[in-house]
């Protein structure tokens, strides 16, 4: 192993920590949680995830020792995850987003299909950072955050923000005539 500056080892420390507990969250949200519960959580993790993104996007670019990624195993199987938050998500799974605000084009997806390959993403560089090659993994976070999930990280907060709002915002536009018609009755009655 090279030797690497312990800044960037603290560095890449906090990235594997904010990375680990978000894979371990998204699957415990999977398999535990309820519909009701999961968008509040996932929403918290994503917005998590998506500040360590930043962070790796504002520091300076890492680069690959060679040309080839190290081989560290196999790629995990996230089938499972994928299939059990498109179940929990249900009909909130299906969501449009534009994919390049200079490009506005708009796209369809599944937040359970980006939820998976954001995971896919994360877990690639872990397997770098546990096998010991600290400066693979930075740049695998880095380069994939720029290239695929940090875009697919805010599209999924901006939908599942979306979801919380409609849920707590939203008004049914009878009963809240029915509301404003009786408070101008009450205030009529009262002057008369």
């Amino acid at each position: 192993m090279l030797a690497v500056e312990t800044e960037t080892v603290r560095f890449a420390d906090d990235i594997a920590t904010s990375v680990g507990s978000f894979l371990d969250s998204l699957r415990v949200i999977a398999t535990e949680a309820t519909p009701g519960q999961a968008i509040s959580l996932l929403l918290l993790q994503i917005s998590e995830i998506a500040l360590a993104g930043a962070r790796l996007g504002a520091q300076r670019d890492f680069a690959p020792r060679d040309e080839y990624q190290p081989d560290v195993g196999p790629d995990a199987d996230l089938d499972d995850l994928r299939l059990r938050l498109a179940d929990l998500l249900g009909n909130v799974d299906t969501m449009s987003y534009v994919f390049d605000p200079y490009q506005p084009e708009v796209v369809e997806s599944q937040l359970s299909d980006d939820l998976a390959s954001i995971a896919s993403d994360l877990e690639n560089g872990m397997r770098h950072y546990r096998a010991g090659d600290v400066e693979e993994a930075l740049w695998w976070w880095q380069f994939s955050y720029v290239s695929n999930w940090g875009s697919l990280a805010g599209a999924a907060m901006k939908a599942l923000l979306s979801v919380v709002a409609h849920d707590r915002l939203d008004v049914d536009i009878e009963s809240e005539l029915d509301v404003i018609e009786a408070a101008t009755a009450a205030l009529d009655g009262g002057q008369a």
